[in-house]
């Protein structure tokens, strides 16, 4: 029997395959009796990753924080993204297994880290390219290359990370607050949900303009966080200072 967040995982990774989902559908899936299904969805949805339909749910429409194309993404705050990167390549060393997440800025710490004698197992094609030389070993997880972003998520990617163990996860994030981390993809916040899990170690990298702000699906509280690395821009946050992870301000 599946515990609730591993049915609700199940469920989500469903919704990647198919736009909508009938209760009962869901239920045969995940091998639930209906009341216990209709528990999960109405929590899901009152996360706001999920919008329940008569007699099932459906996909949660992307809002407020809509995922941006990677060519916008990539220009923003880009010395800020280059020194958190540099910072958080220090904290990796030489024989470790370390999971990059996916974006620009795992695309920074991708170079940073090239040639290196670390295992590193990336959600990113393009960081998968640049780590591929000297003595780096690169595990790409396999699953769907989304659109635009370039990242690898949905069922395959979730199967394979439910059978790794690394010792650092350094962590992306649309938005950060006092409630935790959130993304504004579902697919991808399920795969870091995973990742986390997978690692003895969990550090997040984003710059100042993602603090204060909510994604609509969310990743995990910070107490899952062992050390956050921003820029000079987050120093006057006292929420940050105080929420429980190593905070580290990397100068540019």
């Amino acid at each position: 029997m599946l515990l609730p967040l591993e049915r609700q995982e199940r469920i989500l990774s469903l919704l990647e395959i198919h736009d909508k989902l009938l209760t009962q559908q869901i239920a045969d899936e995940v091998g639930a009796s209906l009341a216990t299904v209709r528990r999960d969805l109405t929590e899901l949805s009152e996360r706001g990753l999920v919008a329940r339909t008569h007699g099932g749910i459906m996909r949660a429409r992307l809002s407020l924080t809509q995922e941006p194309a990677f060519a916008a993404k990539a220009a923003r705050m880009r010395h800020e993204k280059a020194a958190i990167a540099l910072r958080a390549s220090q904290e990796i060393p030489n024989g470790a297994t370390v999971i990059l997440d996916a974006g620009t800025t795992m695309q920074e710490v991708a170079r940073c880290l090239a040639g290196r004698p670390i295992t590193a197992i990336t959600l990113d094609l393009p960081a998968a390219q640049t780590l591929a030389v000297g003595e780096t070993e690169v595990l790409l997880l396999g699953g769907r290359v989304r659109s635009n972003s370039f990242s690898i998520t949905g069922p395959w990617t979730e199967a394979y990370l439910r059978d790794l163990h690394a010792d650092v996860y350094l962590m992306g994030a649309h938005a950060v607050d006092e409630r935790g981390v959130s993304n504004a993809g579902l697919e991808e916040a399920v795969v870091k949900r995973l990742a986390i899990a997978a690692s003895a170690r969990t550090v997040l990298l984003a710059d100042h303009t993602k603090f204060g702000a909510r994604a609509m699906a969310q990743v995990c509280p910070l107490d899952q966080v062992q050390q956050i690395i921003t820029d000079a821009g987050a120093a006057d946050l006292p929420w940050l200072r105080t929420a429980g992870p190593e905070l580290v301000l990397a100068a540019p």
